[in-house]
């Protein structure tokens, strides 16, 4: 076992930082953090709104209101053990570089996930900083492994994307399996809080309320060539997606909904093999759900939980496979995947501190 990990399985309390501790995902880690029995919280850095009190930005973590929130800048940051990078792409790799190696960093980021240079200059533009283990424990590898196994004692970990994450979960036992075409189409509806907390026009309650809208149409959305990577990963040959998102009246939550077409012509594989595949493949993961049929997901029954709720159906007419997943996309979808994934790193029970019942209504 890695020394690393035999230490901090062995202290009672690990300490971290959240950079970021005034958005959206900074918020979201910061509770989960709150109910993690083995991670303490310590400093919490912004920019724009350093010297605030976190409870100005984050009135509901109680705990924490009196917090000053202080610079993001690798000295405040120094002497922690984990340290959480929840800012914007770009902004993470440079403070990355100036922390110490024996640092667990944790990025919430784009900046580490794509491990294509030529991907990344494609989507985000600018020098590519590398990529880092990738933080999706669950995901099915086309040699039968999960990607869990890359993550147990390491010391950089990449956060997936929200909608990657539903993404890829919901698609990769098919393709795994060689059950499905290697062509995706996916659509799919998130709420506003996917967007970050600055303000913008095309955001305001008076814009979003009792309406829905397309973005990113077209193949130019940022995820696109991080679901491509991991449902490549899933099949062991290339994968295309047709990605169009939506933006839902509703402040967090995912629902994506993903088909492809079966690679199986002969009309011999029937909707029980297809389900079969899905059990079998989350059988032993306590994120991710997979309902009794004809149960379909909600984003309201993951508010708040670290999971994924898919369900799988064949249109024998068209021969295609269609999965809906739903997530939260600030919980499983960010800062639960950071926890979980450090939680393995650390070499503490993958578990430890997430919530898997959601809220509803």
């Amino acid at each position: 076992m890695d020394m690393h990990v035999c230490v901090f399985s062995c202290v009672m309390s690990v300490r971290a930082a959240v950079a970021g501790a005034s958005g959206y995902a900074g918020g979201e880690l910061l509770r989960l953090l709150l109910g993690h029995p083995e991670i303490e919280i310590g400093a919490v850095t912004g920019s724009t709104s350093v010297g605030c009190l976190l409870g100005e930005h984050q009135p509901h973590l109680t705990a924490l209101a009196e917090r000053t929130i202080e610079p993001t800048t690798p000295e405040v940051l120094a002497g922690h053990d984990v340290v959480y990078l929840a800012l914007p792409h770009g902004a993470s790799a440079e403070l990355a570089a100036r922390l110490p190696d024996d640092v667990l960093v944790v990025d919430c980021g784009a900046d580490h996930r794509l491990a294509d240079p030529s991907a990344w200059a494609e989507f985000y533009g600018g020098p590519h900083a590398g990529s880092w283990p990738y933080g999706l424990p669950e995901l099915v590898l086309a040699d039968g492994s999960r990607q869990r196994e890359r993550l147990r004692g390491v010391r950089r970990i990449a956060v997936p994307g929200c909608y990657p994450t539903a993404v890829s979960l919901a698609m990769a036992p098919g393709l795994a399996a060689g059950l499905l075409e290697p062509e995706v189409v996916v659509v799919a509806a998130s709420g506003t809080s996917g967007a970050g907390k600055s303000l913008r026009a095309n955001l305001l309650g008076s814009e979003v309320m009792g309406s829905m809208s397309s973005y990113g149409v077209g193949g130019q959305h940022r995820h696109t060539p991080e679901m491509e990577q991991n449902l490549s990963a899933a099949s062991g040959g290339e994968v295309q997606v047709s990605f169009t998102p939506t933006l839902a009246p509703m402040p967090r939550g995912i629902l994506a909904t993903c088909t492809a077409r079966l690679a199986d012509r002969s009309g011999a594989v029937d909707s029980e093999i297809v389900r079969a595949v899905w059990e079998k493949a989350y059988i032993d993961e306590p994120f991710v759900v997979v309902p009794p049929p004809g149960r379909w997901p909600r984003t309201a029954d993951t508010l708040g939980a670290n999971t994924v709720h898919l369900q799988v159906a064949l249109d024998p007419r068209t021969r295609r496979v269609i999965v809906v997943a739903a997530e939260d996309n600030l919980t499983k979808g960010t800062a639960g995947a950071a926890v979980q994934s450090t939680n393995l790193a650390l070499g503490l029970p993958e578990a430890t501190g997430l919530p898997v019942t959601g809220l509803a209504p």
